[in-house]
């Protein structure tokens, strides 16, 4: 008998992209990618965080650089891949959030939201993808649960994450063929410093809690795994579909 062999987590001699990778669950994602062999370029806005989130890396004995980007900016990004690409993995943690009640949304919300969530992953896709075509590769959307329900205060947020899942399934059909990979990750909320203040609130902590199953709130942490899991070998025949890192949130 010929025991089946468990396909490999390790990312040895891979490239990674990872936005948004310099606080948070990106720099979660990107810890993961680095320390399971990967070589992760770390791009946000703030030249001096991704400097710092690089260099923390670097010092844990891993291999990782920064690089300046802002996701809205096509033409950053598409010179960012000219420069350091081809890029095995992109995970895409970049994105904002201004909630509001849905009679309260301006039309300049609904814009910098959609702009950042929707338009910017949509094309930093794309560009990756051109990028592996005759490799293979994997991306990864950062969603989030919302976009699989729904939320208080969350009509313009929930809109664009249900539009990132819709994305991520047509373009794992497009990409299929070419060995290209394209999934989500959708965490619940995860304690960072930029959701403490809704973890602060009692009624929206209230909130959370009663929503999630587990007796818990999440933790970048809780991202890690899943985000080595898509993009390695492991995951072979996984595509168009997400992880719901949620606790339980839209089990019911």
């Amino acid at each position: 008998m010929t025991l089946p062999k468990t396909p490999s987590f390790r990312l040895d001699g891979k490239r990674a992209l990872v936005t948004g990778g310099s606080r948070g669950i990106g720099l979660g994602c990107a810890v993961a990618l680095a320390e399971a062999g990967a070589h992760v370029v770390i791009a946000a806005r703030g030249h001096e965080q991704v400097d710092r989130a690089a260099a923390e890396i670097a010092k844990a004995g891993f291999s990782a650089e920064g690089v300046a980007l802002d996701v809205t900016d096509l033409g950053a990004a598409a010179a960012l891949f000219d420069a350091q690409g081809p890029f095995d993995i992109l995970v895409n943690s970049a994105g904002l959030a201004r909630h509001s009640k849905t009679l309260d949304t301006t039309p300049e919300d609904f814009d910098a939201v959609s702009e950042i969530n929707v338009k910017a992953a949509y094309f930093l896709a794309q560009t990756a993808a051109k990028q592996m075509i005759g490799r293979g590769g994997s991306i990864i959307q950062i969603s989030s649960q919302m976009g699989h329900v729904g939320g208080l205060d969350r009509a313009v947020y929930c809109s664009t994450k249900h539009a990132v899942e819709g994305m991520t399934k047509a373009m794992a059909i497009d990409l299929g063929p070419e060995n290209i990979r394209v999934n989500t990750i959708c965490p619940t909320f995860i304690l960072t410093d930029l959701t403490r203040a809704t973890f602060d609130d009692p009624q929206k902590r209230e909130w959370i809690d009663s929503k999630i199953k587990l007796p818990r709130v999440g933790q970048v942490e809780d991202i890690m795994g899943a985000c080595v899991f898509l993009a390695s070998d492991a995951s072979g025949l996984v595509t168009g579909t997400s992880i719901l890192v949620d606790g339980g949130w839209t089990a019911g």
